[in-house]
């Protein structure tokens, strides 16, 4: 039997509430009253499937900090590691605070480590998300492209990344950074074997989270995702966003795409080239309870 995992602070209990988008779940912690102090062992605690509650991700969500933010958006891997970008979790989180009166607005403006997003509900109950403008500028993802020879399609690269035969990539950042392969037949694509090659590969210093995409159609893909940090989720918004965008550029997709994840569907729209990406999708509660770390 495994050991159970040691915690930073024993002793201190955090209520919590679990929610999923698409099958990618959350903790979400609410730091609206008191700071939430949050170390990598007790994310990972926290995360853990057999000791903890279980998630993707741990969401913390925060007063606003400035003019015109209404939100602060904490997001932690199940690594423990703090990460910059969580779609999934962002249409999670406009939920939980209207859901919690915190705010009465369809729409609000949070604040995550390197970026501010905002967040629509729609009639129908699904959010959808303004997740800014894609960045390419390899410093910027980052991605050492340094003696690679790159395929051009459409408007766009592939960068035979060392990772395994035949591995191309598109490599950009929608606010974190994403590597994405097109395959034949996602259900049958070595996600196990080259999404932890690809998202440790040295190239990526900050490593990377790895899609692999089946393109159906011009507007219908399906997706997964080996995420930075967490492996392979059931949704990736940000993976999503990011597939959509490369697809684009590189001349496969329309504008407007449906992307079939293993935990739902996504609708993903980047109107042009210097526009916002815009995602659209489910959030819903799960349950709540308490944890004593």
């Amino acid at each position: 039997m495994p050991a159970r995992p040691a915690a930073d602070n024993a002793g201190v209990r955090l209520e919590f509430t679990k929610m999923q988008g698409a099958g990618n779940d959350f903790v979400v912690l609410d730091g609206m009253a008191a700071p939430v102090q949050l170390g990598p062992e007790q994310a990972r605690r926290i995360a853990d499937r057999r000791f903890g509650v279980g998630a993707d991700q741990i969401l913390v969500v925060e007063p606003g900090s400035a003019p015109g933010i209404d939100f602060g958006y904490r997001i932690f891997n199940s690594s423990g590691d703090e990460v910059e970008h969580c779609g999934n979790g962002a249409r999670c989180f406009l939920r939980y605070v209207r859901a919690r009166g915190y705010t009465d607005k369809q729409a609000v403006r949070v604040q995550t480590v390197n970026n501010v997003l905002e967040l629509r509900e729609q009639p129908d109950g699904r959010v959808t998300v303004d997740m800014n403008r894609p960045l390419f500028e390899h410093e910027r993802i980052p991605f050492d492209a340094g003696g690679l020879v790159p395929r051009r399609v459409g408007g766009f690269e592939l960068w035979p990344v060392e990772a395994g035969p035949g591995v191309e990539l598109a490599v950009l950042s929608m606010g974190n950074p994403h590597a994405v392969m097109r395959v034949d037949d996602v259900a049958r694509a070595p996600v196990a074997e080259l999404g932890p090659r690809i998202e440790s590969h040295a190239r990526f210093a900050r490593r990377v989270n790895a899609g692999f995409l089946e393109v159906l159609s011009p507007r219908e893909v399906n997706l997964r995702v080996y995420e930075r940090g967490a492996g392979e989720t059931l949704a990736c918004g940000t993976g999503a966003c990011a597939a959509v965008v490369a697809g684009i550029r590189l001349g496969w997709l329309e504008r407007r795409v449906d992307v079939h994840t293993r935990g739902g569907e996504l609708a993903i729209e980047w109107p042009a080239d210097d526009a916002s990406v815009l995602m659209t999708g489910p959030a819903e509660f799960v349950f709540e309870g308490a944890i004593e770390l």
